[in-house]
């Protein structure tokens, strides 16, 4: 529990100093915790990120990740193109490696990497284009969230919310996650005011803390598919970085929308 407490408090801390320093410290951090991401996924399937499939998707993604406020600099051609010659790379070495690379292996790559790009190329343009409140804003709903779920779920969960996927999750734990991350919400806007209204606040983290539990469902069901316990042991005592990180890979692209629709 010592090594758990130790490590969370200082991965919180360098993350969180990362987010107020922003530029490229923040950038270089994004770029590094995204390629461990990769790392992780590829390792599920057993590929390694040393083979040829494992450096072209580390390419793509550091590509994908690329844009204005980002370290790797953009390119001329769009992320769908890019990717799309990522799958021609991938396809073609199908061929010289006689199938012992095969067809689903090159999908697997392909999905993981733009799983993992995509989102981690907004958490950098969340940061460049709103500051560090927006990324302290998805911080506070997506911990929240996580804490209220475990804390009422552990004492009042009755009603299992997908023991296929996750056994230990309930209902009550789920709706208590939501209830917990909109009062905390409405206590980080009274602070910074960062929204125009108290209303557009709850409405962003009622839908935010719904993908962020979607997001931590979906790896869990990643790591059960592939009969995992942890992602990772990067973070000792908390996994991986996919293990932490997995519910901002599902929040951050929904909040650059929000904040694209509403805070423009």
């Amino acid at each position: 529990m010592k090594q758990r407490i130790l490590t969370g408090v200082l991965a919180a801390a360098v993350f969180l100093l990362a987010v107020i320093y922003g530029q490229m410290p923040f950038t270089l951090l994004i770029y590094l915790m995204g390629s461990v991401a990769l790392f992780e996924l590829l390792r599920m399937k057993k590929i390694s990120i040393f083979s040829f499939p494992g450096i072209v998707s580390l390419i793509l993604l550091w590509l994908l990740m690329g844009g204005d406020n980002s370290f790797f600099p953009n390119v001329d051609a769009s992320k769908m193109q890019i990717a799309l010659f990522a799958v021609l790379i991938l396809l073609t070495y199908t061929v010289l490696s006689k199938n012992s690379f095969t067809f689903d292996e090159v999908a697997f790559v392909v999905l993981a990497t733009l799983y993992i790009g995509v989102s981690f190329y907004y958490f950098i343009q969340i940061r460049g284009l709103y500051g560090m409140s927006a990324i302290f804003f998805a911080a506070v709903i997506i911990w929240s969230t996580d804490s209220g779920a475990y804390f009422i779920g552990k004492s009042m969960g009755k009603r299992k919310l997908w023991p296929e996927i996750s056994p230990n999750k309930t209902v009550e734990g789920f709706i208590g996650g939501i209830v917990t991350a909109v009062v905390l919400s409405l206590v980080f806007q009274a602070v910074t005011g960062f929204l125009p209204s108290y209303l557009l606040v709850m409405f962003i983290t009622l839908l935010l803390s719904i993908f962020g539990q979607l997001g931590d469902l979906v790896e869990s069901a990643l790591k059960r598919h592939y009969h995992v316990k942890d992602s990772g042991t990067i973070l000792p005592g908390h996994g991986g970085i996919l293990d932490r990180f997995d519910s901002f890979l599902f929040v951050l692209p929904f909040l650059y929308l929000l904040l694209a629709t509403f805070a423009s």
